[in-house]
Parts: structure tokens; C-alpha cells; sequence
């Protein structure tokens, strides 16, 4: 598989570790979005696509943050569980994620090597419109 197109949006919130979203696309038939771009102790990285894990209502359905102690919903309370004792890395569960290590960090360095390139070319595009 050969990663055929990298897309980067940049993200500028202060105090965030956030640096930027990217979408990838494998032999021009697959995407996977929402790849996020995070700047660590040791350096960007990149953390694959996830969500939050839930757990449904028992008495409407909603499914609420397994961390919630009462429904957004309907505002019952929802029994405790060993779950809500999970640090926030544990809260959440990959949506996709590489199997090899070699293949995890092949799409690290697209992935990367494009953010790069689009914060070149931004602090560029910049720094000829305030002259």
C-alpha cells in the first residue's frame, strides 16, 4: 500500500498540543481522516483516529462518556463501573490504526514530512503579505 495523497489542516489554539488534522489516501481507493498531529515531550507525533467509548442509558438509551455519573439525557444516575477510573488515554479506542510497526512509521513520516512542508509554506505566504 502506498500512501497516494496527504492533506493538512492546521490548528492554532493556544495552550493546545494540537498542531494539525490529516487525511491520508492509500492507492488513490482508501482515506482514513482525522489523524491528528500532537506535539509530545519528545516531538510531534501522530495519533490515529479515535472516539470516546460510551455505554448506553438504562433507562432512555443515551449513550453517555463511560466517565459520566449521570445521563445527559434524562439525568439518571448511572451505575458506577471500574470503567470510570480509566486514565483519559484509556477513555478513548481507535477508530484505525497500523498493525507493523514499520507500516505505523512509514505513515508518521508522510504524514510529518507534509505538515512540514504546509507550516513552510504558511510562515512564507506570511511573511510576503506583511511586506
Amino acid at each position: 500500500m502506498e500512501i497516494t495523497e496527504t492533506r493538512i489542516s492546521l490548528v492554532e489554539r493556544p495552550n493546545s498540543r494540537l498542531r494539525a488534522y490529516a487525511s491520508i489516501t492509500f492507492d488513490n481507493a482508501f482515506v482514513i481522516r482525522d489523524i491528528r498531529i500532537i506535539e509530545g515531550k519528545r516531538g510531534l507525533f501522530v495519533a490515529m483516529p479515535s472516539k470516546k467509548m460510551q455505554r448506553p442509558c438504562p433507562r432512555c438509551g443515551f449513550k453517555n462518556p463511560i466517565t459520566y455519573k449521570f445521563c445527559g439525557s434524562c439525568g439518571v444516575s448511572l451505575n458506577p463501573t471500574n470503567q470510570q477510573r480509566l486514565s483519559p488515554s484509556q477513555q478513548h479506542r481507535d477508530l484505525a490504526h497500523p498493525i507493523k510497526t514499520e507500516f505505523r512509521e512509514y505513515i508518521q513520516n508522510k504524514v510529518l514530512e507534509e505538515y512540514e512542508k504546509v507550516k513552510a509554506g504558511k510562515k512564507k505566504n506570511f511573511s510576503q503579505e506583511s511586506n
